[in-house]
């Protein structure tokens, strides 16, 4: 399937972008080649134009000066200088009567027998199909006193010129194909290097399972390389994710194979004895293991719903100081039991938006984790503040503490450091905590000194955009 997909791809998006470059290439180089030929046209055109006026302007002043007799003379001496070499001169004297007219008359280009027509002979210019797409441009001046000039070129040179650039441009034209086609294969086998090294990493990861692979990125702003950056990230998030799920996996089994033990052997125990208050306490005991495995799965469900963000949280204006007093007084009792301390310092006023609820979930879940690893006559110290950030909630005690090695991993689901392996406990506590508090935006640290005490600190921000309950 994986090859399959990489010949379709090599076979359409590779040929799409070479045949969409190639031929932008040629559309581009063709219209700015059309745009030349015409400019060239235009340019040559004018250039005729401005020869004849000119010419025209020059008669009219030898005119002005010396009369018809002079103007003879000049348009004698500029035939003898060359100057009407493929021009037409021609003085009309009462409109009808040709004073000097050197046309030959015999139908070559320069022939001016059209000319003849009255209409011809007023002011302007004046074109006269010739051969070969030429034409005969005639500009006519009158002078005064009924007498006219007119001062005439053909077009043939030019467009010998223009015939020359069209048939140079076909011959660019051909090798501006090669020049496309060559372009678009070096550009699209270029500029699909990510892709196809993405492309390969995929099938690495089909072929074998493995998570392991990345693409390969050079170092800049590519789009490209930034898609090969931001799917090597996911590919990363996603090996932790299914180490996390098979370590997870393995500590669920671990943890739960001993309460659904218990769970069979009060239930067996129950069904074979014939005493009714033998079966009502295993039945008790049944019910406390069944709720300890819904415990587990409930805890890791929360877990699991707050670090992939959909977690249902109720946004609503949180005092802190009472849920902090709320999870307090859920604790007071074992703290007393173990002769434990609980202090709390919370200034009132302390407001921010989120999850009662889980925010309670969060201040107990640390309580009970202080309390439970506190020996007895030890003290548990809850302190809350207003930060620039946000508020700060703190949760200080006196217990047996956290090594350095293990502080790392507290945040991980079901781990418990060998130390506490005695307590009884999920495992869980801190993560929930953990995925809680950054559902809400906010952070949660830990330090601690073995044999002095661990100090957990949460911060909060003080509006959070949360989706509300359904």
């Amino acid at each position: 399937m994986s090859s399959k997909w990489g010949e379709s791809f090599r076979h359409t998006l590779a040929l799409r972008l070479g045949i969409w470059y190639a031929a932008i290439f040629v559309i581009s180089a063709t219209a700015l080649t059309l745009f030349a030929y015409l400019l060239l046209a235009r340019a040559l055109e004018v250039r005729d134009h401005q020869v004849i006026d000119a010419l025209l302007t020059r008669y009219a002043a030898r005119y002005a000066r010396a009369g018809l007799p002079g103007l003879l003379r000049l348009i004698d001496e500029d035939a003898v200088e060359g100057r009407h070499e493929q021009m037409l001169v021609r003085v009309l004297n009462g409109g009808t009567e040709l004073v000097y007219d050197p046309d030959p008359g015999d139908g070559s280009a320069l022939d001016a027998s059209e000319l003849d027509q009255p209409e011809t002979r007023r002011p302007g210019w004046t074109r006269i199909p010739r051969a070969a797409d030429a034409v005969l441009e005639v500009g006519t001046v009158l002078l005064g006193d009924d007498v006219a000039i007119q001062v005439g070129r053909t077009s043939h040179v030019r467009a010998e010129l223009l015939e020359y650039f069209r048939q140079r441009a076909f011959e660019f034209g051909g090798v501006l194909a090669l020049i496309a086609i060559a372009g678009g294969v070096l550009i699209t086998y270029a500029g699909l290097a990510p892709l196809r090294s993405l492309e390969s990493t995929v099938r690495a990861i089909v072929q074998t399972g493995r998570f392991d692979a990345r693409v390969t990125v050079t170092p800049g702003r590519d789009p490209l390389d930034a898609l090969g950056g931001q799917i090597n990230v996911m590919l990363e998030r996603i090996q932790t994710l299914l180490g996390g799920m098979r370590g997870a996996l393995d500590n669920v089994a671990h943890d739960l194979r001993t309460p659904l033990t218990r769970f069979r052997n009060v239930a067996e125990h129950a069904l074979v004895s014939d005493d009714p208050a033998a079966i009502r306490e295993g039945l008790g005991r049944a019910l406390e293991e069944a709720d300890r495995v819904n415990a587990t799965l409930n805890a890791l469900i929360d877990i699991s719903e707050a670090e992939t963000g959909t977690m249902r949280l109720a946004a609503e204006p949180v005092d802190v100081r009472a849920v902090v007093e709320e999870a307090v007084a859920l604790y007071a009792d074992e703290a007393d039991e173990k002769g434990i301390s609980l202090e709390t310092k919370i200034p009132s006023g302390l407001t921010l938006t989120g999850d009662r609820t889980r925010l309670r979930q969060v201040v107990a879940n640390l309580i009970e984790n202080a309390v439970k690893y506190t020996d007895g006559g030890g003290r548990v110290e809850i302190d809350a503040a207003a930060e620039d950030a946000g508020i700060r909630v703190r949760v200080r005690d006196t217990g047996i503490g956290i090594s350095e090695s293990d502080l790392p991993l507290v945040w991980d689901r079901l781990y418990r450091a060998d130390a506490s392996r005695s307590a009884r406990g999920l495992g869980l506590g801190l993560s929930l905590v953990k995925a809680i508090v950054e559902a809400h935006g906010g952070r949660v640290d830990v330090s601690s000194v073995p044999g002095q005490g661990s100090t957990f600190t949460v911060l909060l921000p003080l509006q959070r955009s949360v989706r509300a309950r359904t």
